[in-house]
C-alpha cells in the first residue's frame, strides 16, 4: 500500500505541473465572470424601461395578405414599436423588413441619425455619442457576432450599442466590462477564436487531467491523515 501511495504521489506532482496553469486560468476567468451580475455585464442596467403597449383594438390585416407578389417568408410578427403597430417580415434568407401595420407601407431602414436618436431615447447616457458606424451582416464587429446589419453607436464611456438597421431595435449593448467578460469566457473554454466551442479535444483533455489530479489529491489526503494518526 505504501508503494502504491508513493506512485500516486509522483503522478499527482507531475499532473500538478501539467494542469496548474489551466486550473489557475479557469479559476481567474471564473472569478472575473462572476464579479458583476450578469445583467450589468449585458448592459441591461443601461436600458431605459419601455412600457408595454397593446395593439390597436382593430386587428390589422396581415401584411403578407396585403402585399402583391410577396416573396416567401419564414415568419411574420406584429407588435407595437414606439407607439406604432409594426409588422416584421423575416424572409427565408434571414432578411428582415418592417411595415406599418395600419397602412402596409414599407418602413425604410434606419439611417445614422435615426440610430443615434434611438440610442438617445432608450439608453442611459445615450446622448454622449463618440461615433456612429454601419456594419454589413457579413462584416459585423467581433463583440456583436451576429449576421445582422447594424449601426454601432459608440458612446464616450466605451459602451457599444448595436442598433438593427432593418429591425429598428437595439440588438445588443456591449460595455467595456462585457468585453473583458468575453475574453474571460474565451479563456475559460479555451476558445479565443470564436468563443463558442465548449466541447473540443483540448478542453476535454485538460478537464479530464484536472479531474484525475483532484481525485489523486483526495486519495493522498487519507494517506497523510493515517500517517499523522500513527505518529501520535
Amino acid at each position: 500500500m505504501t508503494g502504491l501511495m508513493r506512485i500516486l504521489a509522483k503522478w499527482h506532482i507531475w499532473l500538478g505541473w501539467l494542469i496548474g496553469v489551466p486550473i489557475a486560468m479557469w479559476t481567474a476567468s471564473g472569478l472575473l465572470m462572476v464579479a458583476k451580475p450578469i445583467e450589468e455585464v449585458r448592459g441591461e442596467h443601461l436600458r431605459v424601461e419601455q412600457p408595454d403597449i397593446a395593439l390597436p383594438p382593430s386587428n390589422p390585416m396581415p401584411i403578407t395578405l396585403q402585399l402583391e407578389n410577396a416573396p416567401p417568408i419564414r415568419s411574420y410578427e406584429t407588435r407595437m414599436q414606439e407607439e406604432r403597430a409594426v409588422t416584421f417580415l423575416t424572409h427565408m434568407d434571414g432578411r428582415v423588413e418592417r411595415y406599418d401595420a395600419g397602412t402596409a407601407r414599407l418602413i425604410e431602414p434606419l439611417d445614422a441619425t435615426e440610430a443615434r436618436e434611438l440610442v438617445a431615447r432608450q439608453i442611459i447616457g445615450g446622448t454622449d455619442v463618440a461615433s456612429v458606424r454601419l456594419f454589413d451582416a457579413d462584416a459585423v464587429p467581433f463583440d456583436f457576432r451576429r449576421p445582422v446589419p447594424v449601426w454601432q453607436v459608440a458612446l464616450a464611456d466605451g459602451t457599444h450599442v448595436y442598433v438593427g438597421r432593418d429591425t429598428g431595435e437595439i440588438e445588443a449593448v456591449r460595455t467595456r466590462w462585457w468585453r473583458w467578460f468575453d475574453v474571460a469566457w474565451g479563456l475559460h473554454i479555451m476558445d479565443l477564436d470564436e468563443r463558442e466551442d465548449t466541447s473540443h479535444p483540448v478542453l476535454i483533455a485538460f478537464a479530464a487531467l484536472a479531474l484525475a489530479g483532484s481525485v489523486l489529491g483526495i486519495v493522498l489526503l487519507f494517506r497523510r491523515r493515517r500517517a499523522r494518526v500513527r505518529a501520535r
